[in-house]
């Protein structure tokens, strides 16, 4: 029988409670796969290429094809990636218009 000290978690693809320690042994379900126009997998902190002349939306600017974006944030959707550009606050582009460098 458990310890009636445990710690337990509640697994929401079971709806069941169970022990902390067998949570943690469980791979991340939640990770989602971002891949580029290329196919290539994407992550945190990488540099990707614009394939495509972007007009951003609010900014007035057009971000221009080839142009590098460095250090990525994934948000958790499979087709958008958050990034960071000069002049340009909450930039999220679609990962079909970009290609890990």
């Amino acid at each position: 029988m458990a310890d009636p000290d445990d710690e337990y978690v509640y697994d929401e693809a079971t709806g069941e409670w169970i022990p902390a320690a067998e949570a943690a042994k469980k791979p991340a379900a939640d990770a989602v796969e971002v891949r580029d126009a290329v196919g290539n997998v994407l992550a945190d902190g990488d540099s990707v290429v614009l394939i495509k002349d972007l007009k951003v939306k609010g900014a007035n600017q057009t971000l221009r094809r080839g142009t590098t974006i460095r250090s990525i944030r994934l948000t958790g959707d499979s087709q958008e990636i958050d990034c960071r550009y000069e002049g340009i606050k909450g930039l999220v582009l679609r990962a079909e218009f970009v290609r890990k460098r």
